[in-house]
């Protein structure tokens, strides 16, 4: 939900994504809508939808492998992430996930399918690691298939974890690009239900 109230919602069969302000009932497609493809005009089976202060609109696409940013009232997307095919390249995702956009329009995207987090600056043709990549695992330096990301008003980097079970806090010094970590484990679904929730509600501020 943007600060104007309205709701994005994907249509995993569709291949689309609707915004419904308040009160209308059918909503406007602001992504997709053209069927199942991977022209710039199409979506494959969306998952997750976040935007920019702007409205624009970034979809990542779990079979596409790509993030796609869908400016208000465009026609088609333009690649932000990935899009290069399946793999762990550094031009590459492997089922991306959640994500989110910065002030500058840095994307960064949950890298599923590669156990790590991606940062992709606006205009650039590579992104970078900045958590995990060390292989799938329970360590407090690797993940297993982060799903969702938020950051705080300090910085600070949250991800959820649907292997683990658990959402991991990062403190990122800007500077230096070092990273520091540390997680706390989800000890039932009920609380990893709980995180993922606190990840859309951070998404909104």
């Amino acid at each position: 939900m943007d600060e104007n109230g309205s709701l994005y919602v994907t249509d995993y069969s569709k291949h689309e994504v609707r915004r419904y302000q308040r009160g209308e009932s059918e909503g406007t497609v602001v992504a997709g809508g053209n069927g199942q493809g991977n022209r710039l005009d199409q979506l494959t089976n969306p998952l997750y939808v976040f935007f920019d202060r702007d409205h624009s609109v970034y979809v990542s696409e779990n079979v596409n492998n790509r993030v796609t940013k869908w400016m208000e009232g465009a026609k088609e997307g333009i690649v932000v992430a990935g899009g290069q095919g399946q793999g762990n390249g550094l031009t590459q995702l492997n089922h991306p996930r959640g994500g989110v956009v910065d002030q500058l329009g840095t994307v960064y995207v949950t890298d599923c399918g590669n156990d790590r987090i991606m940062r992709w600056p606006k205009g650039a043709t590579q992104g970078s690691v900045i958590v995990g990549g060390n292989g799938r695992g329970g360590q407090s330096s690797q993940l297993s298939c982060p799903i969702g990301l938020s950051f705080d008003r300090y910085g600070n980097l949250y991800v959820v974890e649907h292997v683990n079970h658990r959402v991991q806090e990062f403190k990122i010094n800007s500077c230096a690009c070092a990273i520091y970590c540390r997680g706390f484990t989800a000890v039932n679904n009920q609380l990893l239900k709980s995180a993922i929730f606190f990840f859309f509600i951070q998404m909104t501020f």
